[in-house]
This record gives structure tokens, sequence and C-alpha cells, in this order.
């Protein structure tokens, strides 16, 4: 399995000025497998590893110690029976969240001992650190100062990531290459493995579940015993009066999503629901990184963020195939054609394109008029302009909301990701669902 993100731990394990590293995610999005799989390769014979739910004790002791380095050294160093040299050893610590005091040391490793490598995850770790209100951006928790630290963002498996783990290498490279007309001569190909991830989608378990035998049956056992991991996550983690509210909001992700106004609406959970009786259970999720908060804009500008409208959201989930399970999709549906993709009204296709925008490291918004006539399923902002991006789920390429779009704001190019092949208009550029996730930043960064 090759993950896109195991490149940029190697860019920060390179920096000059180093700081302890965190890996953020969802539960079972691939974390320890990153940091095990980085240590192995680049430091085979000289890592530490340390898992703080696993070992009580070594917990119980650093919760009653000084929160020093040395002191700490000495107890990773005493625990494991293995020397930790700064300089030479890495240090890897896993579940950090089942200890703060570790977590806040962290500052003080970067401040007092720098040469030391030392990359850390955890389930909801989010949660430890939360966010600045609407705006994302972390803010700091305690004692905790974030600029002491770097983060980075580990997400499901991209579609690219997927075609690469279960299919041959060179489909790959042809995917990849952005050579059009070999990519319209595969499409059939190409929208095969496409149905396939849209069931499985990127958890690696499952991924590596069908990849070694090809049962999507497993496949779902998989996907329902990780949402019950997440369920038992709520249990474990959430504010006992926060419990009823997050498992109402996360349960309610499909329903929502099958609307045709798929605008979040709160009093779809239940009758006379307000936004500020779940704001903080939505919050929650969003910290643990199992929901997409995606906002509307009001007026399609740069920046885009000055014209977010945070009264008016979609939210998706962060896998899409733990959207199916969660949705019932049945395996049979990857016989039928294009059902997988108009599924509950194309929402799996659209939870596709927002998946690899994130992967993309690009957040976006979408758009709607203010007679409601017209929407645009996502809106992305370049370095000079705001794209559109009209998400379909088959080969009917029609759109009205776009003509609409375009009148009014005038872009450089509309982005349209369908079904149909790769087609360089002057207005509209399409590209295949199958290879947006590759290709989308070449035609964002164009202007």
């Amino acid at each position: 399995m090759q993950r896109d993100a195991f490149q940029k731990i190697v860019d920060w394990n390179a920096r000059r000025k180093r700081k302890p590293l965190i890996l953020m995610g969802a539960r079972q999005v691939g974390k320890t497998w990153l940091m095990d799989a980085f240590a192995n390769e680049f430091y085979p014979n000289d890592h530490v590893r340390i898992d703080l739910q696993r070992d009580d004790l070594l917990r119980k002791r650093i919760e009653g110690s000084n929160i020093d380095p040395k002191t700490m050294l000495d107890l990773f160093q005493t625990t494991t029976g293995k020397q930790i040299v700064p300089g030479k050893t890495l240090l890897l610590i896993d579940e950090i969240q089942e200890s703060h005091k570790t977590l806040n040391a962290l500052k003080y490793f970067n401040q007092e001992m720098p040469e030391l490598a030392i990359i850390v995850a955890g389930s909801l770790l989010g949660l430890a650190f939360g966010k600045s209100g609407k705006s994302g951006k972390r803010k700091e928790r305690g004692s905790f100062p974030v600029g002491k630290v770097s983060f980075l963002d580990i997400h499901p498996m991209s579609f690219a990531e997927f075609v690469r783990a279960i299919d041959n290498p060179f489909r790959f490279d042809a995917l990849k290459s952005g050579k059009w007309k070999l990519l319209e001569s595969m499409q059939e190909d190409f929208k095969t493995l496409l149905r396939k991830y849209l069931f499985i989608g990127g958890m690696p378990e499952a991924v590596v579940r069908f990849a070694e035998n090809g049962n999507y049956t497993e496949v779902r056992q998989t996907q329902e015993e990780i949402l019950t991991a997440y369920d038992a996550d709520f249990v474990k983690h959430a504010p006992p009066e926060l419990l009823a509210k997050i498992r109402l909001l996360w349960k309610n992700i499909p329903a929502q999503l099958a609307k045709d106004n798929r605008k979040f609406i709160y009093t779809a959970l239940k009758s006379g629901a307000r936004a500020r009786e779940y704001e903080t259970a939505l919050n929650w999720l969003d910290d643990a990184g199992m929901i997409h908060q995606v906002f509307r804009a009001s007026q399609p500008r740069l920046p885009l963020a000055s014209y977010q409208d945070f009264a008016a959201f979609k939210l998706y989930m962060h896998d899409v195939g733990l959207l199916g399970a969660m949705s019932e999709t049945s395996p049979t549906m990857l016989l039928d054609g294009n059902a997988l993709f108009t599924n509950f009204k194309g929402a799996l296709a659209e939870q596709f394109v927002l998946q690899e925008l994130v992967a993309n490291g690009i957040t976006p918004n979408y758009w709607t008029s203010d007679s409601g006539n017209a929407e645009i399923e996502f809106v992305i902002q370049g370095e000079k302009a705001v794209f559109p991006i009209e998400a379909k789920a088959g080969i009917n390429t029609k759109a009205k909301s776009l003509k609409v779009y375009r009148e009014l704001f005038n872009p450089p190019y509309a982005i349209r990701t369908s079904l149909q092949p790769y087609h360089n208009g002057e207005s509209v550029k399409d590209i295949p669902l199958y290879a947006f996730g590759l290709h989308i930043s070449q035609f964002i960064s164009a202007i």
C-alpha cells in the first residue's frame, strides 16, 4: 500500500529545523500504518515505539512525573529497554490522546531537544486541539502552543491511491499521465474501478481486505466494524450531555444527502430542532475528523472566506464507503451500470468529488442563487479566480445552474466532472470523475 502522505513525512524528516510531527485524522484512516512504514524504511534499526493505550503502567508513570524531556525520555527507555539518542533515534508515540501530559510535553521536546525526531498519532486527536470557530484554524488548547509542532492531516485513501493498491501499476500510470485519448479508450475500465471505490471507499482496512480476496461481503463487514468502533468512541469520549445529539447528527447524514436540496436542515433531525442546540455536537464530530462541513458562499468572489454564509452548509462524511454502508448500499449495484453513481440522487458521486478535493488540500464552498433556482455543488478558490465545479452523477451534463452562474459571475471557465470523456472547452472543462482528483489542481492553477 502506498500513501501520498508518506512523501510528506519524508519531506518533514529532511527539514533542518524539524518540530514534532502530529498525524491528525479520524480513526482507522491509516495514521499508525504511515508512522510504522516510515520508521521501517528510514530508521529500520533505530526507532522506538510507544503505545499509550496499551501500556497502562507507563501512562500512569507519565501522569505522575514531571514533564521535562529528560524525565520522559528516561521513562520511555526503561519501559522499552531501548536507548533513545537525539539526532539518531526516531521516537514514535501512538494513541497520544490517552496522555495529555505527553501531548503537552511535545513543546518542551521542541524547545529543549529539537534534534530528536518525534512522530505522534492518536484516535480523535483533533478533540485535543479543537478549532477556532468556523474558520477551521487550530487554536491553542490549555497550555499547548500549536506553534511548537507540525501537523499533517491524514484522510481516507483517494481514488488514485485506491487504484494503485488494487490494480496493476500500468493502469495507474495511465490515469496519472493525463493522456486523454488513451484514458477515453480505457474509460470502461476506469468506470468499473470507480464503481468499486464508491462501494469500498478509502478506509485502508477495507481496501486491503478487498485487495486480498475481492470479497465485497467482507468489505461491508469491515465497514460495519469501523462504524461500530466509531459508536464506541462516541460513548467513550463524547461529553455525556452531547452523546445523543452526536449520534443523531451522525446517523442523519445519509438522509440529509438524499434530499434534492442537500443543505443541512436541523428540523430534519427532529421537529423543532434549532442550530444552537446542535452546534457543539456538530463541532465535536468536525474536530474528530469524521465530517466535512461545506458552507455556502454568498458571493463566489475572492477571497472566498470573506463571503462564507455559516448559517447554510452541507454535511458530508469523511469516507464514501462508510456513507454507502450507513445507507445500506448493496454490492449488487456494482453490476448495475451507473446505479452506484445515481444512488440516492447522486449523493455518492458528490461525496466522492468532495473527498478528492480534500485529498488535494482544497477547501470548497458551494453556491446557490438568492432565489434558490440555481446551485453549483462546489466553488473553489484559485490564485486569481473562483472556479465553479459541477458534479454530475451520470452522463447527462445539461446544466441550467452552470449557465446561470456563468452569466452572473463570468469565471475564466467552469469545471464539470461526470462520466463523460475529457473535453477541453473554451468556457467549460469536462474532467471524467475517475481523473478528477489527479488533475483538478492543474486546472485551477492554469489561471
